[in-house]
């Protein structure tokens, strides 16, 4: 099956390309087409339903590739390397890589809101990678070249001794050394929607403020709190 528009066709052919995906792989193409339009674009016909799947299939995908790649992990850090691994971060510099921007249907106005990029990204690559999974109800068309991220990306998570989770790292150093927990002291600062500046948090351990931190959420600023104070104190312990 193919597109009633000729050149929406050549786009999605031409990501598919990119993607690696076989050229005569089962696409269906009206998947692909609406998991690559925005709301903005269409509030009836848009990619928000097979995100929802893609959120699945992403975790599905994640899981499979560190079972197979690191068979020794327990799953405490299978768990959080995988949650690592399909945060919207990661996820929007994936599309990001793949220029999603230029095959994404969506209105000039959201296209000149750069705070909400990266949601924007993560969103329709996990839309497309739905739309594959859909297309042959398994991961073939999806862990190929999804994996070649995954690869570089885990074994940076796994040099990590945070695993990139800093507020889960900061309390077990707490709990292990003075037997207490951080606070976290986080405000709003402003109210547009995903300013990495919207939130600012601080972290205090008994009296004292260990670090400072913004994000787009709540959590975001928190765990960038956290990160700059976790750092020090294991800079800390290093020195001594």
């Amino acid at each position: 099956m193919t597109l009633q528009y000729p050149r929406r066709q050549q786009q999605l052919q031409s990501l598919l390309q990119r993607l690696g995906v076989p050229e005569k792989a089962p696409i269906r193409w009206e998947l692909l087409d609406l998991a690559l339009t925005h709301s903005t674009a269409s509030a009836e016909a848009n990619y928000e339903q097979l995100e929802f799947v893609g959120d699945a299939v992403v975790k599905l995908a994640a899981a499979e590739f560190l079972l197979e790649t690191y068979p020794d992990l327990k799953v405490g850090e299978f768990t959080a390397m995988r949650s690592v691994l399909v945060s919207d971060r990661i996820l929007a510099l994936i599309a990001d890589e793949y220029g999603f921007d230029r095959y994404l249907l969506v209105s000039a106005s959201a296209m000149t809101d750069r705070a909400g990029k990266e949601s924007r990204l993560a969103d329709s690559l996990e839309a497309v990678l739905a739309a594959l999974y859909l297309s042959t109800h398994t991961l073939q068309l999806v862990r190929p070249w999804l994996d070649r991220h995954f690869h570089p990306l885990s074994a940076e998570i796994l040099a990590d001794p945070a695993r990139q989770n800093y507020k889960a790292a900061l309390q077990s150093w707490t709990q292990g050394h003075q037997k207490t927990l951080p606070e976290y002291r986080t405000q709003e600062s402003g109210q547009t929607h995903n300013d990495p500046e919207r939130f600012i948090s601080e972290v205090w351990l008994q009296g004292k403020c260990l670090g400072q931190g913004m994000g787009r959420s709540r959590k975001a600023a928190e765990q960038a709190a956290a990160q700059v104070a976790f750092l020090s104190l294991s800079a800390e312990a290093e020195s001594v």
